[in-house]
């Protein structure tokens, strides 16, 4: 097999898995067969455990020896610095905001916050609502750097998910990030940064309320090994 064939089979296999975690699709703590994986996306089991490293290291997965593989539990900890990350690069990118705006991204913005305010959908607003901040990045000249900052964030990803809609209405989402727009419009800088900062920082307003609503999904500060039946348990 070639090195592109392996790598195409390996990022097919992380690609799909990083977006059923993130999505909730697969649940914190569920048991992710190695066998399933392969035979749904027509591969080898060599990219599925190569596509599962990918994500251990990304911790987003767990590879327990002779038990098998696993979602990783929600960790507060990552939440708290993936959080930290993206307020550092989104805070830092509106000081690179030009006087003269990009009008095609301007325009591709006002499209995105016309989307969110009509969609009563978690799944399109999450989707919205990461295109909307990666287009502030754009709008700063600073796009390219969104993968990055989206590859640190999966913990946060997954809790911010878990509060659609319940711990934050969509509707007061898309408010939000109307605010932030029109704050940059208006070229008030300081405005959209602290409307920038308080809405990145509404995670920590749900974190507490999630762990309770979901006590299973979240780590507790253990190092939980879990045993496989018919179901995963973690002891």
């Amino acid at each position: 097999m070639s090195e592109s064939i392996r790598r195409s089979g390996r990022d097919k296999v992380y690609d799909s898995l990083r977006q059923q975690i993130i999505s909730l699709k697969l649940k914190p703590g569920e048991a992710i067969s190695e066998k399933e994986i392969a035979a749904s996306l027509g591969v080898s089991r060599t990219p599925v455990r190569e596509g599962l490293i990918l994500l251990v290291d990304e911790g987003l997965a767990s590879i327990y020896p002779k038990i098998g593989s696993f979602v990783s539990r929600i960790d507060p900890r990552k939440v708290g610095d993936a959080q930290f990350v993206r307020e550092a690069v989104e805070l830092a990118s509106l000081q690179e905001i030009p006087d003269t705006l990009d009008v095609e991204l301007v325009q591709l913005l006002q499209w995105n916050l016309e989307q969110q305010h009509g969609t009563d959908s978690p799944d399109e607003s999450f989707r919205l609502d990461e295109d909307f901040h990666q287009g502030l990045l754009a709008l700063a000249g600073r796009g390219a750097v969104w993968p990055t900052v989206a590859a640190a964030k999966g913990h946060l990803d997954r809790a911010r998910r878990l509060g659609l809609p319940e711990a934050k209405p969509i509707a007061s989402i898309a408010r939000e990030h109307q605010e932030i727009f029109d704050a940059v419009v208006a070229h008030d800088l300081g405005e959209a940064r602290d409307r920038l900062r308080a809405h990145l920082r509404g995670i920590y307003d749900q974190i507490d309320r999630l762990r309770e609503t979901f006590p299973d999904f979240f780590t507790n500060g253990v190092n939980a090994t879990p045993t496989r039946r018919v179901v995963a348990v973690w002891d």
